[in-house]
């Protein structure tokens, strides 16, 4: 394979790009987000890191720049996607602080506003906004995290008193992990069962003050701090205990759901499963920014890793003095730049989401249109599935980088531990990925959201029957463009492997297959004669979670396939081109084995594949650097010595070989290689 790639190409071109619909919130933060307390301090205790991020917290909010979310009548700009840009940018500093920011105005004041109505916006948003009322999202229990629905802590109306009384009925009831609870908050929105007129109307949200002006814990609150985590340290997670707690009832969230002086309760949403997920629903803001801020954690990691690896040197080849710059290395490619083909197309796929996720809400939340349910199930399941390919693409491709740098690389001053440990939460927190996974699933097999919250009606023959619909492969962005490429490819053997419909189509059928397969596997244990609900699903769940897997994969794949066609610049477009390519390629030779098995590789195509990708690492080597060039991170915001230190250490070797070479009377040959320059492989 030949390069038909430009010699060099403008990385402020791939910025351009990536930056998309919300470049000015990008290049705001980049400019002017620069104060020491938003960047992780090594060596700094748990209660220096919370002290430092409640500072930081605070400047953010003076800055202005965290009322993007929020209506524009008391101070923000109801601009949803600009509240997720500006999140996804907070993470490239220090991801406590995002989160901190996440808990006080994505999810505490998202639930506020989204949640509330008029009444709890004017007496509480703006206070919400300038910090002044720190707050808490209490909604995971000890005893049940993931299963929200069924949270035990019980909120019942008294008409007597027209109040609620607020209890955590036992100890796995308490709510644990809860951001800015430990130490800083003042007022928490709490989940639990509404009950009334002695029927539980499911799960609601209440506005519950839990300290009082001097920081001590109100009445029949307990506080307990969750102490020192795997990373995350400037968060104070708390633990949160309500002992027949008084709650006005005009405290009730009750934009959902209403209950009257007497103890009426109404709601426009008569069935209690699609209240309860059209609540949860709108807070999808705070997935979304999850799976974004693990992408740019991702993205500084691996703009350490290769420029590292552009300077470092290990081993000489046979016959040479000079030692081999690591990123030559096949092996050293292998790792990095298929991690760094699919952070890119991640970024398409979340940039469309987000695109998505503020046009849905806008409408709703701005313009005042009813909820386009279709819109709404399709946004939660499209948020799922990219924070989990987001969190685990981070959790894998931040530790690789880490070896990768090797023993500098478990030094705390080169950031790496740091990503590390801060985003090993990512996979679990905001939805446990497993969890969400199966979401996808559901969502796949059926359209109706009233079964996401029971395994009920899996197994029954005209359920299943009814599983496979044209939906399944809808197409996602450019739609007429994908099915353009795909139905150009006639069928599977002897299409050259670069050809992007056969990419397509590969990544198509494996979802289709495998959703096939699963169903298949539904009907057969809903004929089988007493066998239980639940175990009709839990048989198959394994092929169930892998159909949601390929799944992701395919609608990732159409979102880069869609962004490189959307580009422009000629030399920007030749490149994502080649790095879709190679997205494509190394996740179809990962499963290698399956496409074997399934009649859609030959083994000599099989061989072919693995040469197609070692080619396309060839091909790209010389544009590491401008790849992560084009994240456009800030060197301030990298806090990695390890860049400056290993540029200064072959620096000063340079120097010392020149002088060598003056004392014996030698010149350095034009065109030799000095050790700050990368020969590009051959």
């Amino acid at each position: 394979m030949t390069s038909s790639l430009p010699a060099s190409i403008d990385p402020t071109k791939l910025r351009d790009v990536m930056d998309g619909r919300w470049a000015a919130v990008r290049r705001d933060a980049r400019e002017n987000l620069r104060d020491p307390d938003f960047l992780p301090v090594y060596g700094e205790t748990m209660q220096e890191a919370r002290e430092r991020v409640t500072r930081a917290a605070r400047k953010l909010a003076d800055s202005g720049r965290v009322g993007f979310g929020f209506p524009k009548e008391f101070g923000g700009e109801a601009d949803s996607g600009a509240s997720v840009t500006s999140i996804e940018m907070l993470a490239f500093a220090d991801l406590s602080l995002m989160v901190k920011a996440g808990v006080q105005w994505g999810l505490f004041g998202g639930a506020l506003e989204l949640l509330g109505t008029r009444r709890h916006h004017e007496k509480y948003l703006r206070d919400v906004m300038t910090f002044d009322l720190p707050g808490c999202f209490a909604m995971t229990e000890t005893g049940h995290g993931s299963d929200v629905q069924q949270l035990r802590t019980t909120c019942t109306y008294d008409p007597a008193t027209e109040t609620f009384d607020l209890h955590t009925p036992h100890q796995a009831a308490r709510k644990d992990y809860i951001g800015n609870a430990a130490e800083d908050g003042r007022m928490a929105v709490v989940f639990a069962q509404l009950i009334t007129q002695g029927t539980n109307h499911g799960v609601h949200a209440w506005l519950v003050p839990i300290r009082n002006a001097d920081g001590t814990p109100c009445d029949g609150v307990t506080i307990g701090d969750d102490g020192p985590k795997a990373g995350l340290p400037g968060v104070d997670n708390g633990r949160l205990s309500f002992d027949h707690v008084t709650v006005p009832r005009d405290m009730l969230l009750d934009r959902y759901g209403q209950v009257a002086a007497d103890g009426t309760y109404t709601s426009t949403i008569e069935n209690e499963t699609r209240r309860f997920f059209t609540m949860l629903g709108t807070l999808v803001r705070g997935r979304v920014s999850v799976g974004g801020s693990a992408s740019s954690a991702t993205k500084l990691a691996l703009d350490i890793a290769v420029r590292y690896g552009d300077v470092r040197r290990q081993f000489a080849a046979p016959g040479e003095d000079r030692e081999i710059v690591i990123n030559d290395y096949l092996v050293h490619q292998r790792k990095l730049l298929p991690a760094l083909a699919r952070t890119y197309a991640l970024q398409f796929a979340q940039s469309t989401l987000v695109e998505t996720m503020h046009d849905v809400q806008t409408a709703v939340h701005v313009h005042g249109q009813d909820v386009d349910e279709a819109a709404q199930r399709e946004l939660e399941s499209r948020a799922a599935g990219l924070k989990v390919a987001q969190t685990a693409h981070a959790t894998q491709t931040i530790q690789m980088c880490r070896e990768a740098c090797g023993g500098a690389g478990y030094l705390q001053e080169n950031r790496l531990p740091h990503l590390k440990a801060d985003t090993d939460v990512f996979t679990t927190f905001e939805g446990d990925n497993t969890v969400l996974l199966q979401l996808v699933a559901k969502g796949l097999l059926t359209g109706y959201r009233d079964t996401f919250g029971s395994l009920e009606g899996w197994g029954k023959v005209g359920f299943v029957a009814d599983m496979v619909r044209e939906t399944v492969l809808e197409r996602t962005a450019a739609r007429a463009l994908i099915a353009r490429l795909v139905d150009a490819v006639p069928g599977v053997d002897d299409v050259p492997m670069l050809e992007r419909g056969w990419q397509l189509k590969m990544f198509e059928f494996r979802e289709k297959h495998s959703l096939e397969g699963a169903i298949r596997r539904l009907r057969k244990n809903s004929s089988i004669e007493g066998m239980a609900p639940f175990d009709m699903f839990n048989d198959v769940q394994d092929h169930v979670l892998e159909a949601a897997r390929t799944h992701i994969d395919r609608v990732v794949l159409e979102a880069f396939v869609a962004g490189v066609d959307r580009t422009e610049d000629p030399d920007a477009r030749a490149l994502l081109d080649t790095v879709c390519d190679l997205y494509a390629l190394s996740t179809i030779e990962a499963d290698k084995a399956w496409f074997l098995e399934h009649g859609q590789l030959t083994p000599s195509r099989g061989k072919l594949l693995t040469s197609t990708v070692n080619q396309l690492l060839k091909e790209l080597r010389p544009h590491m650097v401008t790849l992560v060039d084009g994240f456009a991170i800030p060197d301030a915001w990298k806090a990695a010595k390890i860049l400056e230190e290993e540029a200064d250490r072959q620096e000063a070797m340079a120097a010392r070989d020149a002088e060598l070479r003056a004392r014996n009377g030698e010149d350095t040959p034009q065109g030799t290689a000095t050790d700050l320059d990368v020969a590009p492989a051959q």
